[in-house]
């Protein structure tokens, strides 16, 4: 089995204001077969009133995030599944419940998770 993560930016979603309620209770269903199937791992949402911080191996901290890289936002799914295509269809069953297209990626095997 390996793990996979689901993935979208904010941005992404062009959601009309009267159907927030409606993809928060289609997005946590999904959620919900994922539980019941067994394969979820982790998910939520980057909260982005919080500014990010760097912190390097001496303890000293940094505001903001790695200035080349893209800010994180959106949310955010890790599953433990069978294969790509499985993933494929989760990360389907995702789209269709928040709206938009999801990023989809493969972590690498290691033995320990």
């Amino acid at each position: 089995m390996m793990k996979y993560l689901i993935s979208f930016p904010s941005r992404a979603m062009d959601v009309a204001d009267d159907e927030w309620e409606q993809v928060g209770l289609d997005s946590r269903q999904v959620v919900r077969h994922a539980k019941e199937a067994g394969v979820w791992v982790f998910g939520g949402g980057i909260d982005e009133s919080v500014d990010p911080v760097r912190v390097t191996g001496d303890g000293t901290v940094t505001d903001g995030a790695y200035p080349e890289n893209e800010q994180l936002s959106g949310g955010f799914t890790i599953l433990e599944l069978p294969s790509r295509d499985a993933a494929e269809e989760w990360a389907a069953r995702f789209a269709v419940a928040c709206r938009c297209p999801q990023e989809l990626r493969e972590f690498m095997f290691d033995p320990e998770s």
